[in-house]
């Protein structure tokens, strides 16, 4: 495997990371030779959406043109960013089984959530403030999950406003709820998704007691020499930050001052469950035991994730935990997960493993910086093409069909 400090470090970031005292650190498990080689190759030849190859291409076009601060905020992990890597490297634990003289003519990769059909399992991870990566912020991305007829969950810390997105979207969004420390605040919330046609909220548990220190995030801005405080001055506190993002629009955020309460416990689950008749899935999930408790407390779905890398140092992929996850649910609710996601095998063995449908983050950021809504539309497609790829290799036509049968552990 290709160590960050060797070559990933300098094949995938620009100049001024190599420079950077973290450079060894930024992504210390690495990736595979042909990523990185795929990553070498678009930094050169990529000069449309069309002619990507995988979505390292997009990455390496993002990373390109991103301004430093921005990419920062994207790749980084906490601390030594090891977390990142794990949930990469989960996935080379486990292969796929190759079948072979199956009619597989004809693929079906849509799925059932709630009651609603999409075309794909592969949706899209609610990705805080998209102005960083495009002028438009997250209506791209919203538009390019009506095209694809893609799930889309939309951040609390959203630019536009969610009524804006569902326009955008024509169909029912997803609300991931940050719920602050005010039930107040997080109960309007809730009740404004809700009433725009929210289809889900999503509640996100593993950043209540504040996350780790993001230090490939700092140490890039450290770099960018543009006036971040334009849009970063938070000498007026966190209430003012808030106000700059529509979802607090009107809100009385005069005791409101972080997106998380350390001392939050599994009853909040039932409070928020209270708010609305929505189904309320808990997001951050990372073992059998929190799986169950946020079922009995009334969660209708569970979301496997670390935030991709972005929560913790544990050094523990989701992948990784999927199995004990799916053994606590038993089939009582759908299972989502996030965290590391790049290729459509990687898509093929978090289904096969049982998950319900798998959550994209970065990949649609590279696209969405790189080429706007067109970008968002090739990450997805790439992704879709190569898991229809290892669905045919593996002898299965329907995404319902994929079993633990067909995945390797290794």
């Amino acid at each position: 495997m290709v160590q960050a400090g060797d070559a990933l470090a300098r094949r995938r970031f620009l100049g001024f990371l190599a420079a950077s005292p973290l450079a060894g650190a930024l992504f210390p498990g690495g990736l595979g030779s042909g990523e990185a080689q795929a990553a070498d190759a678009a930094a050169t030849s990529i000069t449309a959406a069309e002619q990507a190859i995988n979505v390292f291409d997009l990455q390496a076009v993002a990373e390109r043109t991103m301004r430093p601060a921005h990419l920062g905020y994207l790749q980084t992990g906490v601390l030594d960013d090891r977390t990142v890597a794990a949930n990469r490297d989960g996935f080379h634990k486990y292969g796929f089984r190759a079948r072979r003289l199956v009619d597989v003519g004809t693929v079906d990769l849509s799925i059932e959530l709630f009651g609603q059909t999409w075309a794909s399992p592969v949706a899209l991870a609610p990705v805080s403030s998209q102005r960083a990566f495009h002028q438009d912020a997250e209506r791209p991305s919203a538009r390019a999950a009506q095209r694809r007829g893609a799930l889309q969950t939309i951040s609390t810390l959203t630019n536009v406003s969610f009524e804006t997105l569902i326009d955008d979207r024509q169909a029912p969004l997803w609300f991931q709820l940050y719920p602050t420390n005010d039930p107040k605040t997080a109960r309007r919330l809730v009740e404004r998704a809700d009433a725009a046609g929210a289809g889900a909220i999503v509640l996100t548990v593993d950043l209540l007691a504040g996350g780790m220190r993001r230090e490939t995030q700092a140490a890039l801005a450290r770099r960018d020499a543009g006036n971040c405080a334009q849009c970063h001055d938070r000498t007026a506190g966190f209430p003012d930050y808030l106000r700059r993002k529509a979802m607090f629009d009107g809100l009385d955020l005069s005791r409101t001052t972080a997106l998380g309460d350390p001392r939050l416990t599994w009853d909040y689950v039932r409070q928020v469950r209270s708010w609305t008749k929505k189904p309320v899935l808990v997001k951050g999930i990372m073992s059998g035991q929190d799986a169950e408790q946020a079922l009995t407390h009334g969660a209708d779905g569970i979301v496997v994730s670390n935030h991709g890398g972005r929560a913790e140092e544990s050094l523990v992929g989701a992948i990784d935990v999927l199995p004990e996850v799916v053994a606590a649910v038993r089939k009582r609710a759908p299972i989502l997960i996030d965290g590391g996601f790049r290729r459509g095998s990687d898509v093929f063995k978090a289904l096969g493993l049982g998950a319900t449908a798998v959550c994209i983050g970065r990949p649609y950021i590279w696209g969405l910086s790189a080429y706007g809504q067109l970008g968002v539309e090739t990450a997805m497609r790439l992704i879709d093409e190569e898991l229809t790829s290892a669905m045919r290799q593996a002898g299965v036509g329907r995404v319902s069909r994929i079993s633990g049968a067909d995945v390797v552990k290794l």
